[in-house]
């Protein structure tokens, strides 16, 4: 990472995210905007993001453990708030950036897991979707902010599995009754 690198100030958190993905035996990925940063093109993001293949009595471990890397919790009810949202707020103590660690369940997120790839960032070894698998999520949180990724990590990768990306967003498509999520990233896609 160089010094006008946007994900400098992100490198504690990261790195912290990182050592409790290897705590858990490699049972989570980095997502969001560090992951396409990391894949496409280096964009300005304001938190950490991950997600893990954890159960919901997981949680009281994966808190404790987060705090051995300087990660806390960000509202005193943190674990109630988890258990309801499958979301773990926490910061990094060292730098007052939020992380936001959601649990993963569905087949896919399994499968994104399953499939993730270690990714070497200079000093920093981090564990990523694969470009397909984060086009996905992002093709689901659908923001404006997801399809410009989408569109920088298409640019990135000209290889990518369009089949696998067609599948499991016209599944979600189908599930969240929001025909839009595939059409979208199709055109993206040619």
């Amino acid at each position: 990472m160089s010094e006008s690198d946007p994900l400098k100030p992100l490198l504690g958190p990261v790195t912290a995210v990182q050592q409790l993905i290897d705590a858990f035996d490699q049972q989570g990925i980095i997502i969001g905007g560090v992951a396409v940063s990391l894949l496409s093109q280096p964009r300005l993001t304001a938190d950490a993001d991950a997600m893990f293949l954890l159960s919901l009595d997981e949680l009281p471990q994966l808190v404790e453990k987060a705090q051995t890397f300087g990660l806390t919790p960000r509202i005193p009810d943190a674990i109630p708030f988890a258990r309801q949202s499958r979301v773990v707020l926490l910061k990094h103590d060292a730098s007052g950036i939020p992380v936001d660690i959601s649990l993963g369940l569905l087949p896919f997120e399994v499968e994104a897991v399953e499939r993730s790839e270690e990714y070497q960032a200079g000093s920093l070894r981090l564990r990523l979707p694969t470009p397909e698998d984060l086009i996905i999520l992002k093709a689901v949180a659908h923001r404006p902010k997801d399809m410009v990724d989408i569109a920088a990590i298409v640019a990135a990768h000209p290889n990518l599995d369009a089949n696998r990306i067609a599948f499991w967003v016209q599944q979600f498509a189908d599930l969240l009754e929001m025909p839009e999520l595939w059409g979208d990233v199709e055109k993206l896609l040619k």
